[in-house]
């Protein structure tokens, strides 16, 4: 395999990246500066990055899909030692997160071996649709009317594919929010720049992967034609 590849799989950084860091010398492969190039075995070889060792994946990719419970950090790691997605899969070489929901966010989360499509999936020039639904306070309706025509936000526009409205009794609504760029909390700053107070905040869907019945804190392996339709997304 060679050697940029299995960076950008193992999530290290996108494939053109990663032939920039073995340009400029931080790639070493058993204790020698890389190069351009240069095939590598994952199952033999020693790879680091600034002198971190790298988990390189071998074999087909792996898709995992998660229901990330609330409170979980999706980080591999927290100095701190809170909870984090990876404590709810099994410990696998290179295994990355496609995107990320904040810690009080729950839902759909998928992980990958293959990095370069998980970053080609998150970033928001893929377009790929993230449905929330969200349980709110307020006036959900005109909040609903509103941001169908576009909120700005202080990072830019907000303009969501689709937002709908349910009543769920007394003062309690749900606001399902189709977007396509994942930004950082952007739900939950939409919903405050409308008036509204979020209770919970869930992610029911990632391109064509739905979340369905799929226990809070379980994960289960994508299917082929899950996997396949992520790729047509991720190469469209």
């Amino acid at each position: 395999m060679r050697l940029q590849r299995a960076l950008a799989r193992a999530g290290v950084a996108s494939r053109r990246k990663a032939e920039e860091l073995i340009a400029a010398g931080r790639v070493r492969v058993n204790g020698q500066v890389a190069q351009l190039g240069q095939s590598v075995d994952p199952e033999r070889d020693r790879v680091t990055v600034d002198g971190e060792v790298v988990r390189l994946a071998s074999g087909p990719p792996v898709w995992i899909a998660l229901h990330k419970p609330r409170g979980v950090l999706t980080s591999k790691g927290d100095p701190r030692g809170r909870p984090t997605v990876f404590d709810y899969v099994a410990r696998i070489p290179g295994l990355t997160y496609v995107g990320r929901l904040d810690q009080d966010t729950e839902g759909l989360l998928l992980l990958t071996t293959d990095g370069a499509a998980a970053h080609r999936l998150a970033h928001p020039s893929g377009r790929v649709e993230r449905v929330y639904v969200a349980t709110v306070r307020g006036d959900a309706v005109a909040a609903a009317e509103r941001a169908r025509q576009g909120v700005r936000l202080h990072d830019g526009w907000v303009r969501p594919q689709r937002v709908v409205a349910r009543h769920r009794g007394g003062d309690k609504w749900e606001l399902e929010v189709v977007l396509t760029e994942g930004r950082k909390r952007e739900v939950r700053r939409l919903c405050r720049a409308l008036g509204l107070e979020v209770q919970r905040l869930i992610r029911t869907r990632f391109g064509p992967v739905r979340l369905g019945k799929l226990p809070c804190g379980k994960a289960r392996p994508l299917s082929a034609s899950e996997i396949a339709a992520l790729y047509e997304e991720a190469n469209a």
